[in-house]
C-alpha cells in the first residue's frame, strides 16, 4: 500500500458509493488511520448537509481520515487547515490570484467553485472529505461552477493531488498544534473571497445581508448587519442575492 512521506498511507478505488462512507465504515471496523481513500468515480458522493456532490471519472474524491490529537470543541479548525492545504496544492498548476477560499469550505476558481470540503466527526476519528472539479463543472447550481482542465493545460492525476494536499495539510496541521489558530486564521482571510464587501447569508430559518468582515477565533464568520453584527458558525454565503447565478 503506497503511503506518504507523512506516515498517510492510501488506498485508490475505480468506483465507490463515496469516500466518505467508506472511511466511516473503515472507522466502525476499527481501522485507525491516517489514512486516504480516493476514489476515480463515485455514486453517491455527498458534501454538507447530504448534499450531493457530481463527481465524473477524472474528478478528485477523496477522504482523510485520522485520530487527531486537540480538543474536541476545536476540531471545525481543522476545515480551515484543509482549505489553506487545497489552495497551497492548486497553486502548484494555477497563478495564486486566481483561488480564492470561500467560507466555510469551498475554494473558488475565478470565481466559480471548483472544491469543496466536508469535515465529519466519527467517534474519536476525524474525516476530511476533499471533492476538486477536474473534468466537471456542474450547471445545476445556485453559484458558478469553475473545472481546472479548463486552466491548465494538463490536470494532475487524483493521486498527485491526493499526495499535494496531504503534505501541505500536515504541515500547516502541526504548525496549528503548536501555535494555535491565530496564524491559520489570518492565512485564511489573506485568500478569503468577499471579505470586506456585502454578501447574502442564507440559513435555515433566515436570510442575511451585510459586509463580511472576517472570521472569528472560532472560525465563525463575522457580518455586519445595520444595528450590530451578527456571529454565525454555518451558513451558505452567496456573493450576490440567492438565485442570481452571476456570483456566489
Amino acid at each position: 500500500m503506497p503511503r506518504f512521506p507523512s506516515g498517510a498511507d492510501l488506498l485508490v478505488f475505480d468506483t465507490l458509493d463515496s469516500t466518505s462512507l467508506d472511511a466511516k465504515r473503515r472507522i466502525e471496523a476499527g481501522e485507525a488511520g491516517p489514512r486516504w481513500i480516493i476514489a476515480h468515480k463515485q455514486t453517491a458522493g455527498y458534501g454538507r448537509r447530504g448534499r450531493d456532490w457530481a463527481q465524473r471519472e477524472g474528478d478528485f474524491a477523496g477522504t482523510l481520515f485520522f485520530k487527531p490529537e486537540a480538543p474536541a470543541d476545536q476540531l471545525g479548525q481543522a476545515s480551515f487547515i484543509a482549505a489553506l492545504a487545497l489552495a497551497e496544492t492548486l497553486d502548484q498548476y494555477l497563478p495564486p490570484e486566481k483561488i480564492r477560499l470561500k467560507w466555510p469550505n469551498d475554494a473558488l476558481l475565478g470565481g466559480g467553485k471548483c472544491a469543496g470540503i466536508l469535515l465529519e466527526k466519527v467517534g474519536a476519528f476525524l474525516t476530511i472529505g476533499v471533492g476538486i472539479n477536474i473534468v466537471t463543472a456542474p450547471g445545476d447550481t445556485p453559484y458558478p461552477t469553475a473545472r481546472l482542465m479548463d486552466h491548465v493545460d494538463a490536470p494532475p492525476s487524483p493521486e498527485a493531488l491526493a499526495a499535494a494536499i496531504d503534505a501541505h495539510f500536515w504541515r500547516r496541521y502541526r504548525a496549528w498544534r503548536a501555535h494555535g489558530f491565530e496564524p491559520i486564521r489570518q492565512q485564511w482571510l489573506l485568500r478569503a473571497a468577499g471579505l470586506n464587501q456585502e454578501i447574502t447569508v442564507r440559513l435555515p430559518t433566515e436570510t442575511l445581508k451585510g459586509v463580511f468582515t472576517g472570521i472569528d477565533e472560532t472560525g465563525a464568520l463575522v457580518l455586519r448587519i445595520a444595528g450590530g453584527k451578527r456571529t454565525i458558525a454555518a451558513g451558505d454565503v452567496f456573493f450576490a442575492p440567492p438565485g442570481d447565478n452571476s456570483q456566489g
